[in-house]
């Protein structure tokens, strides 16, 4: 049980630092903060609540692995460095993969609501 204790803590800190630190996470928390109420009004099923408010917290999930990568790859060769660029580059490509899908969903949703 302590092991959790402790594992929350982490995670906490490592959120706390992430809407700190991090421009792109200060505005997808904000995003969700908003959205998320939005999307109890917006849907008619549970199961479209859950996709809604579940995208945006994907979303959320992939910046904050994105920005891991980000930071480690700066502490590892802080020089620009052509593998590295790339390595970004996915991460980004990843981050683009999610708001797309984030999209998608709430846009089929709201053309049923419409």
């Amino acid at each position: 049980m302590y092991r959790i204790y402790l594992a929350f803590f982490n995670s906490m800190a490592g959120f706390s630092f992430g809407l700190r630190t991090e421009r792109a996470i200060r505005q997808e928390f904000a995003l969700l903060v908003v959205a998320a109420p939005l999307a109890l009004v917006v849907a008619t099923t549970p199961w479209e609540r859950l996709a809604l408010i579940l995208s945006l917290v994907a979303v959320l999930c992939v910046e904050f692995l994105n920005t891991c990568v980000e930071k480690l790859c700066d502490h590892v060769t802080p020089e620009r460095h052509d593998e590295i660029k790339a390595i970004k580059d996915m991460g980004s490509a990843a981050c683009f993969c999610a708001q797309a899908a984030a999209v998608v969903i709430w846009a089929i949703v709201l053309a049923e609501r419409l």
